[in-house]
């Protein structure tokens, strides 16, 4: 007797444990994502991603119209009305109904109405290339995706940067954007939403970090093996911090000229990033020129700024 109740007891915890081990990976991959939402756009950092959050959930409350009483009827519509149960009406004459067919055409297409009045709006709203509005002048930065890295021109500032993007927080953002390479996409989640960038072509993105942090910024356009390492990272500063960083770039001797260009451009994944003192103002042009049949760009009587080390290059 004991040896059978034992037995029973076993075969009873069988599908508990199956159990536990399903709710405990359910578990495992839900704490995962936290680290993939602590990244994105549903903790937005900036004006344009809170943005984002705001329509999407607009949507999503939307559509819940619809979604909501489908999932809650088709069930208890399933049950009333099953062979077995004899003390529902049936109708067999039955062919339509006012009421029922406008709230099953009327419902959906005002839906969509709202729907496309709200893509309308927020299409111009969202728009990447229009400038935010801020009684402070916008940060300009040029951007050039290459292979598996990406290099930031700060033409204001005379320096650049390999995959690290650096700006003041509270102050609008500028980004113009091309690509040495194939199609890539730039995107900040937690900023704004993803722009393309195409050889030989000029995008734009305008964004603002509401607070000082460290984000995430990666390429999420598939174009072969590496794509996924493409990341990088963004630093939103305080302008006190900001120009302490400009300042500790400035003290490094590194030109960034069409011969130090060309050495990056052909190295591989950039394991961490590289400054820049100094820049070849032209060199942002001369990219995109290559593109359309036209010589690359000189700078002539061009010159650098001074940099903190004193140097001064001819260019």
């Amino acid at each position: 007797m004991i040896r059978k109740q034992a037995f029973i007891n076993c075969h009873f915890l069988i599908p508990v444990k199956a159990a536990l081990r399903v709710f405990g990976l359910a578990l495992l991959l839900t704490m995962g994502g936290c680290a993939i939402q602590s990244h994105g756009f549903l903790q937005p950092a900036g004006t344009i991603a809170v943005a984002d959050r705001r329509l999407l959930i607009e949507v999503v409350l939307l559509m819940l119209i619809v979604v909501v009483p489908v999932l809650i009827l088709t069930p208890l519509l399933v049950w009333r009305y099953r062979s077995k149960n004899t003390l529902s009406s049936y109708h067999p004459e039955w062919e339509f109904s006012l009421w029922l067919e406008l709230l099953v055409w009327g419902v959906p297409v005002l839906i969509v109405a709202i729907l496309g009045y709200m893509v309308w709006v927020k299409t111009i709203a969202l728009d990447p290339y229009r400038p935010l509005k801020s009684v402070e002048k916008p940060m300009e930065i040029q951007v050039v995706g290459l292979d598996w890295k990406w290099l930031f021109i700060y033409p204001e500032l005379n320096m650049a940067t390999v995959n690290k993007l650096v700006f003041p927080a509270d102050r609008p953002v500028h980004l113009t954007l091309t690509s040495d390479t194939v199609m890539l996409t730039l995107l900040i989640p937690r900023m704004a939403g993803q722009i393309d960038v195409m050889p030989g072509m000029k995008t734009q993105l305008n964004f603002q970090a509401n607070h000082t942090g460290r984000y995430l910024g990666e390429n999420t356009q598939y174009n072969g093996t590496g794509f996924a390492q493409q990341k990088f990272t963004v630093l939103a500063l305080s302008p006190n911090e900001f120009s302490a960083w400009v300042g500790q770039v400035r003290r490094q001797a590194s030109l960034l000229n069409q011969a130090a260009y060309a050495k990056i451009a052909v190295h591989d994944i950039a394991q961490h990033p590289i400054y820049f003192s100094s820049i070849n103002g032209f060199l942002f042009e001369s990219i995109i020129a290559r593109y359309h049949g036209r010589p690359e760009i000189k700078a002539g009587t061009e010159k650098t700024r001074t940099t903190a080390t004193g140097t001064n290059h001819d260019l």
